[in-house]
């Protein structure tokens, strides 16, 4: 997380909301050697509690024994920042982003518990491309569904500790950080820069 304290959330109420909304993210796990990464969907709890999270039984993460420390590194919109966007003298490039680390226990859930899980999670993202029919699990073939499930397994993130950071320029006078709010959106330098653009926009009140 930035060191800068202007940075973060007041409270996690915003913190959550974006995690729940992007609902993917990069599983991270300490090992004696390279630390384990993995990209991954995952489900977060209303008071982001805990996140549920299935991996694929091969992964090196679900072949670990035992519970494990673990983060959710979840990322929002970016984007770069010329120096002259600000139109105050003597700046220098930067970067605005949006960023949620959930840290806590990865637990291994009983193998019984996927398919309910499996449910959960595709009704959620299903639910989003209203009025489509939500997919579940019962529209498969049974045999061919059973093979699925054994490839995968379930998990949950007991969550601990939330850190986040709004980078959205709280730092500069508003009418330098709403000159590069301007300019950030039609750069195409970033992800989501229209949506950067609009945290830019807001009140720095995080």
């Amino acid at each position: 997380m930035h060191p800068n304290p202007i940075f973060h959330s007041a409270s996690h109420t915003k913190d959550i909301a974006l995690a729940r909304a992007r609902g993917f993210g990069v599983l991270a796990i300490s090992t004696d050697g390279v630390p384990l990464l993995s990209h991954i969907p995952f489900l977060l709890s209303e008071d982001g509690s805990h996140a549920d999270l299935h991996l694929v039984r091969s992964n090196p993460i679900a072949r670990l024994k035992g519970e494990q420390t673990a983060v959710i590194a979840v990322s929002g919109p970016d984007g770069y920042v010329s120096p002259d966007w600000y139109g105050l003298p003597d700046q220098v490039p930067t970067w605005n982003y949006v960023a949620v680390h959930l840290t806590g226990t990865l637990e291994r859930l009983p193998e019984t518990e996927m398919r309910a899980m499996l449910d959960r999670q595709s009704e959620a993202y299903e639910a989003r491309l209203a009025p489509k029919p939500i997919w579940q699990t019962p529209k498969m073939t049974p045999d061919v569904l059973e093979r699925m499930m054994r490839m995968i397994l379930p998990f949950r993130l007991h969550i601990t500790r939330i850190d986040a950071t709004w980078k959205l320029g709280q730092n500069k006078p508003d009418t330098a950080r709403l000159g590069a709010a301007d300019a950030i959106a039609d750069s195409g330098i970033g992800v989501q820069t229209d949506a950067l653009a609009d945290l830019m926009r807001q009140p720095p009140d995080l």
